[in-house]
């Protein structure tokens, strides 16, 4: 008898403790119901990635390359203008018969129109060196210009009454030049500079006069059209060396003074220069005759 009840109590006992954990696990799942959820960690936010092929804004007073327009909204890499904004011209619209040289819309120092030339030669050739230089330019060209070269001297020298009268001597001057081009070697034709001054107004007349005379021979080749592209590339180097050449000449021409300066050796250089130059002119001339062979042969 003994033995059925201590089996009925531990059967009891078993099932108390089944009941008690039951009651343990429905009083902790409802504590984790009514705990208020913790917010989920979120990741770190990453810098904001710049477009790529936008590059950042340059400092206030510093220029830089201004992004191309796209059609029909602002420059890539910058923003859009603000409202009221004058926005950027579209090219789409653009027509090729619109468009004008940028020669005639160059202005001078005091905001005149440049009349055609000037900017190469301002005022046109006026000294015997300054007219051989255009008439190389002329018969060089690719399309030779001989009564436009003279006209361009005697236009220039137009409240010169005696202007006129100088077209015969210009004609054999500019013929002469014609055969020189057309005929073997072309030889220098550096001019014969008179004695100048070992001084700091000696180096800059004599840089002026350098300056004019590339600038002669460029305007003789702008007015005989010629086309850098159709060039070789020697040429088309030879042409590009002459030009920065005449720009550095024209800083020099308005360049200061400097308080110490060996003069002697100021004109040693010029001396280089002017060699260096020359050697530019005749590749110009050469590499013009080659085209002109080769356009005859062709």
């Amino acid at each position: 008898m003994s033995g059925k009840k201590s089996k009925a109590k531990r059967k009891k006992e078993k099932k108390q403790k089944e009941q008690k954990k039951a009651r343990k696990a429905k009083r902790e799942e409802r504590s984790r119901a009514a705990r208020p959820h913790a917010p989920k960690a979120r990741p770190p936010a990453k810098a904001a990635a710049r477009p790529p092929g936008v590059k950042p804004a340059a400092p206030a007073g510093v220029s830089g390359k201004p992004a191309p327009a796209r059609p029909g909204g602002a420059p890539a890499g910058k923003p859009a203008p603000a409202h009221g904004a004058r926005p950027a011209p579209s090219r789409s619209g653009s027509k090729k018969g619109s468009r004008r040289s940028s020669l005639s819309q160059r202005r001078g120092p005091d905001g005149e129109l440049l009349a055609p030339g000037d900017l190469l030669l301002p005022g046109g050739p006026q000294r015997t060196e300054e007219v051989q230089y255009l008439f190389r330019g002329c018969v060089a060209a690719e399309r030779p210009v001989i009564e436009e070269g003279v006209q361009e001297v005697i236009v220039k020298r137009g409240s010169n009454p005696d202007a006129a009268a100088d077209r015969p001597d210009l004609e054999k001057t500019i013929e002469s030049m014609r055969h020189r081009f057309e005929g073997g070697a072309i030889e220098p034709l550096l001019p014969l500079r008179a004695a100048i001054r070992r001084n700091f107004q000696g180096v800059v007349e004599r840089a002026k006069h350098r300056r004019r005379e590339i600038g002669a021979f460029l305007r003789g080749l702008d007015l005989g059209h010629t086309e850098t592209s159709h060039m070789d590339s020697h040429g088309e180097a030879s042409l590009q060396s002459l030009m920065e050449w005449a720009a550095r000449l024209e800083n020099l021409t308005e360049a200061d003074e400097p308080d110490h300066a060996d003069y002697n050796q100021f004109h040693r250089g010029l001396d280089q220069l002017e060699n260096t130059t020359e050697a530019l002119v005749i590749d110009v001339e050469q590499t013009l005759r080659r085209l002109r062979d080769r356009t005859r042969n062709g």
